[in-house]
């Protein structure tokens, strides 16, 4: 029983510890959601800076020239900036993914093992009721039998 118990709080403590594995992940992930979209939008800003001076060209206006070109150098720079911290992000998300189904699989192995504890005790529980029973009936047969082979205390009296 304390065995049963044991697990218990075991599987407990693991289901606590298998969540904030995996909303640490979720977390992870949002951020590397959240680079992934500022890195699209650096790359959508350079190409908006790109088509500036064409369009600039075209029309020999120097002005929108120089802003396209800025614009594309401040995109080229953002972007140079994300990707080291993109890769940081997802080696990290990589990381608490494995954690996370780490904690899963002890979580599973923890329910596995209360689940044939419980077994066990309900088993034994039966096999104790089983006996109590047979014992029971055991008596039950012995008094019939023993009552059976003595003389009656009715017929034995004047």
């Amino acid at each position: 029983m304390a065995d049963v118990k044991a697990l218990a709080r075991l599987l407990r403590l693991l289901v606590l510890k298998e969540e904030q594995a995996q909303r640490e992940l979720e977390t992870a992930l949002a951020r590397l959601h959240e680079l992934e979209s500022r890195l699209a939008h650096a790359l959508r800003r350079e190409r908006s800076g790109r088509d500036l001076v064409r369009k600039s060209a075209a029309a020999g206006d120097p002005l929108d020239r120089f802003a396209g070109v800025e614009e594309t150098l401040a995109a080229e720079r953002f972007r140079a900036v994300l990707r080291p911290r993109l890769a940081e992000a997802r080696e990290l998300a990589a990381e608490l993914r494995e954690e996370y189904l780490l904690k899963r699989v002890e979580r599973r192995q923890a329910e596995t093992l209360l689940e044939e504890a419980n077994t066990r005790l309900a088993e034994e529980a039966s096999r104790r009721t089983q006996q109590s029973l047979d014992e029971l009936h055991l008596d039950r047969m012995r008094r019939q039998a023993s009552s059976e082979n003595s003389p009656s205390s009715n017929s034995a009296r004047p």
